[in-house]
């Protein structure tokens, strides 16, 4: 569609210069010095102009393509056909006077501006309607395009030609059952009818009998007949030759299309707007030029629309069929002439704008129409079967089972409820536990809160039991002198100091002798108590040790305390992790089918690409054939309509359009549209692969 809308667009720009080059001013229409007009005139209220010529000025505005890239910048045909009633809004009525007075010298000084923008408005309705034929047929021929693919893969492959038999079976048991019906009615069992040939009027067993007795007559006569053909043809192979038809017949209709867009390209006003100065070329030797085209492309349109729905035409004679009924066309061989030409001796037939409308308005009207028409049926017949026929097998499938479904839906209803509810729970639960809180404690950690501290024991319990120890060994000290330091006399306070300061380096001397002692005489020790003190300072001397012991482990752990925040955080992430990657993996998997198929798309067009300019028979010129611009300029625009999406926008995308357009110009050559082609593939590859 951006191809077409890049020609409109330079031919309505080519129409607008036309417009100011060739329009005469209002203003000079009525000049002073005109000796028809009195000074009483001048003198009066300034020109009004004619409702007709603000209809036509206002059809004209409206004709222009809008600056949207899609469909919605051409005209619909409907819209076309009103603006282009303004043409005869008033063609049956007195023209209005274009200034206060309404003589008749004033109306025919006014007829040439008129007649000017007539023809202006002509020719925008004719852009336009070349813009919707050519957008038309090159839609259609691209969805023949697809068509074919489909039956390419179908025959790719046994399996898939078996899924069409089943699919298509309904309408094939439809027909034979109508084929069947048309014998019996062809043999008058439907009316019971004897051998005879007299009608006898017989009751409705007797007429029932009769009719059954036919058609099981006609059913098995064909059965017969099929089972033979079944022994030396298999069904899929009747299938697969039901499709090579099927395929032939839209191939056909394809080229036809093919062919058609490209007489309309090489001969229409693209090819005018293009070359040289384009429509405008003219101006210089007269300015009937632009208009005779205009005529011709009109002509043109026409005949090609309907040798498009001829489907008795064959391809290869196209060309021949559209030239001859364009040479036997008035309005085609007719040149236009401007008045003063034929009034000097030209020798010419003007053909008048509204001449011009009126077939147009045919075109429009009927060729349009009719042309779509065909084309629908030509899909229906030979194209893709519809979705009620592909799917219909499943959607049987789905509406059988589906009150078995409902019912088991219905009966577990609560369970179903529960499951999902345990189901979010469970969610919650472990997104709350398991990743939540651990993160919230590693941040902790690492703002070193004291109340995320790692510890195996209380801050305090360590000094305390050594406080204890130390009292116990000091105090036993005292109670036993003797032992201690081998007199009777009490310790000093520097024996006692020295003492808790062997008790804090871990040296219990003292009580390790007393203990030593006692086990010379155990029971007499245990009498006096001596040996179980001894013991329990020994079991409290363990003690403190072993806390010691974990006081190391407990600042081994709070040293590492960050990496065990990690740890314990590390399984709620990876199960968070892989469980939303399968969530995205399953919900993007037909996004990722879909690029790829998109990418598998454009490596296509661009093989399609290769192979046209490849397999072109060149004319004499060195140029494409109608049939071969066609089918280049239909995959081009898949290319360019694909690559809009893979391409950055802005410069490149820019010079690929220039390189597209150079592709499809078929006045280079088809050696600078080779290169084109080898241009494009290694210079976008990369985006379009």
């Amino acid at each position: 569609m951006s191809f077409v809308l890049d020609q409109i667009r330079r031919i309505d720009a080519q129409l607008d210069r036309i417009q100011l080059a060739s329009l005469p001013s209002p203003s000079t229409i009525t000049s002073p010095t005109d000796p028809r007009i009195s000074t009483s005139t001048l003198d009066d209220e300034p020109p009004k102009p004619s409702p007709h010529l603000l209809a036509l000025q206002t059809s004209i505005r409206a004709l222009n393509p809008s600056l949207g890239s899609d469909r919605r910048a051409l005209l619909q045909p409907s819209q076309i056909l009103l603006l282009l009633s303004a043409l005869s809004s008033t063609s049956n009525e007195a023209p209005q006077n274009l200034l206060a007075v309404g003589s008749k010298e004033h109306r025919a000084a006014n007829d040439p501006y008129e007649r000017e923008l007539e023809w202006l408005l002509v020719s925008k309705a004719t852009a336009q309607t070349y813009g919707f034929v050519l957008a038309k047929i090159l839609d259609h021929t691209v969805g023949l395009a697809e068509d074919l693919w489909y039956w390419d893969e179908i025959l790719g492959s046994r399996r898939w030609t078996t899924v069409y038999g089943v699919q298509s079976s309904p309408g094939r048991i439809w027909a034979w059952g109508g084929r069947v019906w048309e014998d019996v009615k062809a043999r008058g069992g439907s009316f019971g009818i004897r051998e005879g040939g007299g009608r006898e009027v017989l009751g409705l067993r007797e007429r029932w009998g009769a009719f059954y007795g036919v058609v099981r007559e006609v059913v098995r006569e064909r059965s017969v007949e099929e089972l033979r053909h079944g022994v030396l043809v298999s069904p899929v192979t009747r299938l697969r030759g039901e499709i090579r038809r099927k395929r032939a017949g839209l191939g056909a209709v394809r080229l036809r299309n093919a062919n058609a867009l490209g007489v309309l390209l090489g001969e229409g006003l693209a090819n005018e707007s293009v070359h040289g100065e384009g429509l405008v070329g003219g101006l210089a030797e007269g300015q009937g030029r632009w208009k005779t085209s205009v005529a011709r492309n009109v002509a043109l349109m026409e005949a090609v629309l309907l040798k498009a729905n001829d489907q008795a035409t064959a391809v290869e004679k196209f060309d021949a069929a559209v030239a001859e009924l364009t040479d036997d066309d008035p309005l085609y061989g007719a040149e236009v002439y401007e008045q003063s030409d034929v009034e000097g001796g030209g020798g010419g037939v003007s053909v008048s704008p509204q001449a011009v409308a009126e077939r147009l308005t045919r075109v429009l009207a009927l060729a349009l129409p009719e042309y779509d028409a065909a084309i629908s049926s030509a899909v229906r017949e030979h194209g893709k079967p519809s979705r009620l026929v592909r799917y219909w097998l499943p959607v049987t499938v789905g509406i059988l089972s589906s009150s078995t479904i409902l019912r088991i839906l219905v009966n577990r209803q609560a369970e179903i409820v529960q499951w999902v509810e345990d189901l979010g729970s469970t969610v919650i639960d472990f997104w709350r536990n398991w990743v939540i809180e651990p993160t919230r404690k590693v941040i902790k950690t690492i703002r070193h809160d004291e109340g995320s501290e790692v510890s195996l024991m209380s801050k305090r319990s360590l000094q305390g039991d050594r406080d204890s120890l130390e009292r116990m060994v000091v105090d036993f000290a005292i109670s036993n002198p003797v032992i201690t330091t081998g007199t009777t006399a009490p310790l000093t306070e520097l024996q006692i100091a020295d003492l808790r300061l062997k008790v804090r380096e871990g040296d219990l001397t003292p009580v390790l002798k007393a203990y030593e002692h006692d086990l010379a005489t155990p029971i007499l020790a245990t009498l006096r108590g001596n040996l179980l003190r001894t013991l329990l300072i020994q079991v409290q001397k363990t003690k403190v040790d072993v806390e010691i012991a974990m006081g190391g482990i407990d600042a081994l752990l709070k040293s590492q305390e960050l990496v065990f925040g990690f740890v314990g955080l590390t399984p709620g992430i990876l199960v968070t992790y892989f469980g939303l990657h399968y969530l995205r993996s399953n919900l993007t998997s037909k996004r990722g089918a879909r690029a790829a198929g998109e990418q598998g798309k454009l490596l296509r067009q661009l093989r399609n690409i290769d192979r046209v300019l490849q397999h072109a028979e060149p004319t004499e010129f060195g140029e494409l054939g109608y049939r071969d611009l066609g089918l280049l300029l239909c995959e081009v625009h898949v290319l360019r309509v694909a690559a809009e999406k893979s391409l950055p926008r802005g410069r490149v995308a820019r010079e690929f359009g220039e390189d597209v357009e150079e592709l499809c110009d078929v006045r280079v050559g088809v050696g600078r549209q080779k290169a084109a082609a080898e241009r494009v593939r290694w210079a976008y590859g990369r985006y379009l692969s």
